[in-house]
């Protein structure tokens, strides 16, 4: 792993006991000595702290931030109130998604969070279609971490008030114990909890003041993405991408009525009056054997109707569950349908999203 980037957080890792691997360019944990199955549940019932440094953190500055990141955006950027952050996607222009990112309004424009994979495609493409009058600002001086779980607020109370009080969504500057740091109040787990934008230098200290917490303990990649999947949240790669649109990923939420100026917005708004012909849904699988991402999805007779997109072991519900897009035509709740997994045919049953009721502080 020499050449893989490493966060600030790597030698704490290691002297952790993690299992490291390769993410995105990222030398990163996948878990750690309880293994992945112990960190979702625990995470799950009390509080679990995630390395997300690798993630891509940048600033768009400007008295028309908002208006010019609306213009890339299914919209919804300029009705955001100083603190407020929201979930949206920069759109492609063949119908696609670039990136889905987290956005906050800030006094001097925004704050923005991408994905590791795609902050430097992402960072050149909004440099390209910003004009003028906004100057892109990247942030690697940034490391960013996530506290997730039911006992998160809790732990939070006890370094700042301010962060604690703050509801789903909201976000504030703040110190805990001295170290400035920004934080928001979501996650991608489903769960209640924080995510917090801190130097390099002082994310170290924060992350062993957080892990001291009783409540808290370190979780890596594997539980990351099985929480996600269970929360029913989307992937970039694997339920988004250039070739997804974000109304067949579900994601119709995300766009503001009336809005149209955004790359792709005919190709995309167009799916909407025939109907889709493609959309993401839940399955839940029969027996013990998980169906992974690219597995055909088929009716009783055979035919192709889909692809799974994600895929695994749910420990919450103890089987084993996945995400799919496939035909809108086969996509009612309660379809049984056929997943192909290790050269057979497994049963699968249409379910709704999530699969793991959200626990936001609303």
């Amino acid at each position: 792993m020499s050449d893989l980037k490493q966060t600030p957080l790597f030698e704490l890792h290691r002297e952790l006991g993690a299992k490291m691997t390769a993410f995105a360019g990222y030398a990163m944990p996948l878990q750690y000595a309880g293994g992945i199955i112990r960190e979702h549940l625990h995470c799950r019932s009390r509080a679990g702290l995630f390395d997300i440094s690798h993630m891509g953190q940048c600033r768009i500055l400007g008295v028309g931030a908002a208006q010019a990141l609306e213009s890339l955006t299914p919209g919804g950027i300029v009705d955001l109130a100083q603190g407020a952050q929201k979930y949206t996607v920069l759109t492609h222009p063949d119908g696609g998604v670039v990136d889905d990112i987290m956005v906050i309004r800030v006094e001097q424009g925004l704050n923005l969070i991408v994905n590791a994979a795609c902050k430097d495609k992402d960072f050149a493409y909004l440099k390209r279609q910003l004009p003028d009058d906004c100057v892109l600002q990247t942030c690697p001086e940034l490391a960013l971490l996530a506290l997730q779980g039911p006992m998160a607020a809790e732990v939070m109370r006890r370094f700042s008030a301010d962060a604690a009080g703050l509801r789903f969504m909201q976000t504030c500057r703040t110190h805990i114990d001295g170290v400035e740091c920004w934080i928001g109040r979501g996650g991608y787990t489903g769960e209640d909890g924080f995510e917090i934008s801190v130097r390099n230098e002082n994310v170290e200290a924060v992350a062993r003041l957080l892990l001291a917490e009783t409540a808290v303990e370190p979780i890596g990649l594997g539980a990351r993405d099985s929480l996600r999947l269970e929360a029913g949240l989307c992937l970039y790669g694997h339920e988004l991408s250039e070739n997804i649109s974000p109304l067949r990923a579900g994601l119709k939420w995300l766009f503001k009525k009336g809005h149209t100026d955004f790359p792709g917005a005919e190709k995309i708004l167009a799916e909407l009056a025939p109907g889709l012909p493609m959309q993401r849904v839940g399955l839940l699988v029969e027996g013990r054997i998980p169906v992974r991402d690219g597995s055909t999805i088929s009716d009783a007779a055979g035919r192709p109707v889909g692809t799974v997109t994600s895929g695994g072991y749910a420990p919450s519900l103890r089987r084993p569950v996945a995400m799919a897009l496939i035909q809108s035509a086969h996509a009612a709740v309660g379809t049984p349908l056929l997943a192909s997994a290790r050269d057979r045919q497994i049963a699968v049953t249409v379910c709704r999203l999530p699969f793991v009721p959200h626990q936001y502080h609303r």
